[in-house]
Parts: C-alpha cells; sequence; structure tokens
C-alpha cells in the first residue's frame, strides 16, 4: 500500500503542477486516483498521460512547418476581403479570416455539394467515383472493418491499382485493430500503399490509444472528395441487427474544395508512411470545371498537434453569431464550459437551439454524460430530442439555414481537444436549407424530451448521470 501511495501522490504532482488541463480534468483524475489507487495510475498511463505529447508530434510540426508555401498565401488572402458570392454570408468574414490565421484554411469557392443521410447511398456513390478514377485514389477512414462492405471496396481498389492509378490507404491503429496485419500486407502486394497513423506496439498493445486520428476524407483525381461521419463496416450500410438502421451525414464536394481535404490526407499520410507528397504537382492540380452550386467552404481540422481547438472555435463562434435558430446532432454531447455556455447563453437570448442524440447508447457512460449535459440544456428552455429510428452518427450544427460545419467531429471534449478531426464548412443557404430541411425530416422519428420527462427519470438514471458527468473530461 506504500508504493500505491507514493505513485499516486507522483502522479497527482505531476497532474497538478506539470501539466496544463483544465481545472475539471485536473479534478477528474485526482478522483480516480484517489478511489481507485491500483488501477487509477494505469488509466493515467494509457489514457492521460500528456508529457510526451509536444514530443509526440514535433516531426510533424516540423514537416508542416517546411511548407511556407502554405502560409504565404494565407497572408495574401488575409490582405484581401474573401470572394463572397452571396452577401447573405458577409457576417461571417470574421470566422472565415479566424480560421485562414489558425487553420491555414482558405476560403474554396465553386462547390458542388450532395449530402448523404443513408450508408449505403453513400458507399454506392462512392464506389462509382472509384470505378472512374484514373490518376489517384486516396482514402482515409478511423474505422475499417474486413467485411462486405470493405471487400466490395477492396475489389476496386485492386482493379484500379492493377491499371496503375496510385492508390493510398491511411488508417488509424486503434480504429482498425480488429483487422491484422497480414492482410494489409495483402493488399500492398496488390500494388494498393498502406500507412497506420499510430501503430500499436508489441502486437496490439497501444500506448498512444488517446490520440486517434478520426478522420474520414477520400479524394479522387482532384475530381471528387468525400467527408464526413460513415466509416467502412457492415453497421454502417444498415446490416447490423444491434444499431439497425445508421443514420449518419457524408459530404461529397467538387469544386476548389477538393484541393482542402487533399492538402489534410498528405500532411496525414507523410506523418504516417514517413513519405512527402506535397512537391508533387499531380496531387495539386487544379479541380475539374464545370457547373457549381457556388458554394464557398473552408475545411477545417484540429488534433492534438495544435495548441488550439479549431473546431471547437469555429462551433463557439457559429453559436454566438446565431440570430434565429441552431440545430446540433451529435451522437456525443460532452461539451466543455465555452460551448455549454454558448448554448446556454443563445437559448436565453431567444435563440431557437435544437439538439438531437441518439436514444440508444454505444458506449454507455458517455451516453450518460450526455444525458447530464442535455438536461441542462432542457432546463435553459432548448428543443431536444433522441433519434429512434437506429443510431444517430451525424455530427454537426446548422446555424440561421445560412451556414452549416459537418464531418467527423462529435460535440464532445474527446473531439475537441484529442482527437485529430475535419470539418467542413459551408457558407451557402441553400445548402443551409437543405441540411435544415434534413434535420426536420429526422424529426418524424424522434421523441421530444420535455423537462417533466427528464425530471421523471429514476433514482438508477440519476445515478449514472451524475457519475459519468463527473468522469466526462475523461471520456
Amino acid at each position: 500500500m506504500g508504493s500505491l501511495f507514493v505513485i499516486n501522490m507522483l502522479f497527482a504532482i505531476i497532474i497538478v503542477f506539470f501539466e496544463r488541463r483544465a481545472p475539471k480534468s485536473v479534478w477528474a483524475w485526482l478522483l480516480l486516483l484517489v478511489f481507485l489507487p491500483g488501477l487509477g495510475f494505469v488509466f493515467y498511463l494509457f489514457l492521460g498521460e500528456d508529457m510526451h505529447k509536444r514530443k509526440m508530434f514535433r516531426d510533424k510540426e516540423l514537416e508542416d512547418d517546411l511548407h511556407q508555401t502554405i502560409r504565404d498565401q494565407k497572408a495574401q488572402l488575409k490582405k484581401k476581403n474573401p470572394r463572397l458570392t452571396d452577401e447573405d454570408i458577409a457576417k461571417y468574414t470574421d470566422l472565415i479570416m479566424y480560421n485562414m490565421e489558425t487553420a491555414d484554411a482558405i476560403l474554396l469557392a465553386d462547390n458542388d455539394i450532395d449530402i448523404f443521410t443513408d450508408g449505403n447511398e453513400k458507399f454506392n456513390a462512392l464506389i462509382e467515383d472509384l470505378e472512374k478514377a484514373e490518376h489517384f485514389i486516396h482514402l482515409q477512414y478511423y474505422i475499417i472493418r474486413n467485411d462486405v462492405l470493405f471487400q466490395r471496396i477492396v475489389e476496386v481498389l485492386k482493379k484500379k491499382a492493377a491499371e496503375g492509378v496510385e492508390v493510398r490507404v491511411l488508417f488509424d491503429g486503434m480504429g482498425c485493430r480488429s483487422v491484422s496485419g497480414s492482410f494489409w500486407k495483402k493488399l500492398r502486394k496488390e500494388g494498393i500503399q498502406t500507412a497506420e497513423f499510430f501503430p500499436a506496439i508489441l502486437g496490439r498493445f497501444h500506448l498512444r490509444i488517446n490520440y486517434r486520428n478520426h478522420r474520414k476524407i477520400v479524394v479522387i483525381d482532384n475530381r471528387v472528395a468525400y467527408v464526413g461521419g460513415f466509416n467502412i463496416g457492415k453497421e454502417y450500410i444498415d446490416l447490423d441487427e444491434k444499431f439497425g438502421h445508421w443514420r449518419d451525414t457524408h459530404l461529397r464536394i467538387r469544386g476548389m474544395g477538393v484541393m482542402g481535404l487533399q492538402l489534410r490526407f498528405i500532411l496525414d499520410w507523410n506523418y504516417a508512411a514517413k513519405d512527402e507528397l506535397l512537391q508533387n504537382e499531380l496531387y495539386f492540380r487544379e479541380p475539374e470545371q464545370g457547373v457549381r452550386d457556388h458554394c464557398e467552404v473552408q475545411i477545417i481540422s484540429s488534433g492534438p498537434d495544435n495548441s488550439l481547438e479549431q473546431i471547437r472555435d469555429n462551433y463557439i463562434r457559429l453559436i454566438s453569431g446565431a440570430k434565429k435558430r441552431i440545430c446540433i446532432q451529435t451522437p456525443y454531447f460532452i461539451p466543455d464550459e465555452s460551448v455549454m455556455n454558448a448554448l446556454l447563453i443563445a437559448v436565453r437570448s431567444g435563440v431557437e437551439v435544437n439538439l438531437m442524440i441518439p436514444c440508444m447508447p454505444d458506449h454507455p457512460f458517455v451516453y450518460w454524460a450526455t444525458y447530464s449535459y442535455m438536461g441542462e440544456l432542457l432546463s435553459a428552455g432548448a428543443n431536444c430530442y433522441t433519434y429512434d429510428n437506429g443510431f444517430l452518427h451525424s455530427k454537426g450544427i446548422i446555424v440561421d439555414g445560412e451556414v452549416f460545419c459537418y464531418g467527423t467531429a462529435n460535440m464532445d471534449i474527446r473531439s475537441f481537444a484529442l482527437n485529430f478531426e475535419v470539418n467542413a464548412i459551408v457558407y451557402s443557404k441553400v445548402k443551409a436549407k437543405e441540411m435544415e430541411e434534413i434535420f426536420r425530416s429526422d424529426l418524424q422519428y424522434c421523441t421530444q424530451i420535455t423537462m417533466d420527462d427528464y425530471a421523471a427519470r429514476k433514482l438508477l438514471i440519476r445515478f449514472k448521470e451524475q457519475v459519468c458527468r463527473l468522469m466526462s473530461p475523461l471520456l
């Protein structure tokens, strides 16, 4: 017991004095160390250890610093007003400039955007686009399961590789831990290049379990790109009985927005594969020309390799700037204090705030923490709904029917600070209204949770909420 006490005291000193954590996170870890003295420090080593974060990403930061041309282009654009094709989005100029300053996110014009909410439709369109590839395919997902869906995709990738198309598959070591190394080796023998982001050591032992590349990106010939919530697995095409229908959101982009996703993929690929693709003009050729919906797009990404939390800050700016209504869909609603305060201020200022979460948990601790934060919004006057037609995995926010931000980031602390995420901000009244209409159509499959419903919950549920909310900085 004496040695455990010493170890706990050591980690407590490190957490309090040597790491710059939010106070809520500090207290959560200290409580865990106190109540689980034997296991608390083990959890800390795997989930909380932050001492080597700067060292872990040093190479990636140095790589990013090499590309002065990116920052030069941003600086040139900052001297001008961004070209806005719609006067109604001029109010978001400050957000556009903030993203250029903090995330090298250039405003990308003249985009055509398709919105997918059904996995079968999304993957049918993706496979059709893969079939048309002539030069390269860049594919990145957090979860790839070696099941019926990926086998369909693999057959196309093999065919394209045999035709001379460059095919790259980037996957996360934690998210794809169920796929054996021999499978990836077979793909490489078929001419498909693969790279693993934060691979396991000693088999499947993950020291970096807390840092996950949660991005889902596909770029094909600079002609078309995909970003959103769908991973690759049979559950995403409604073939898993546990979840039933999988309700998600994915964007298919044609136009200049493709370049933003291409750059994000290449930076991640270079880091994981120890490669250098930025100097190859093939990957940065002008996107295809043609009829556009004239959507303005910014691609923003965030992760633990950056001191700022760009996606969270975008949510705060969008919430704070709302005049009429806010619509949020997220499977996990564990906002930090700044996001929660922004939402509460919006509700109390007369803005209609609508929150949609799943009716079923895929991660119970996260679900009950979500339910707790939902209760706080309810008490302020927000409209809260649980989606009953399967599992809701859609991730995004729509503001005033003018702008929306959708992608891979959940509205939770993990996505804000720990995961590598990527979202698209779309400045278009036409597309924002389309997304808002999709939100309204989802309401027919929802149950609205009233304050009376929430107050009547059972004692066991209240206990679960309190415990999980207390642990929410760790989730």
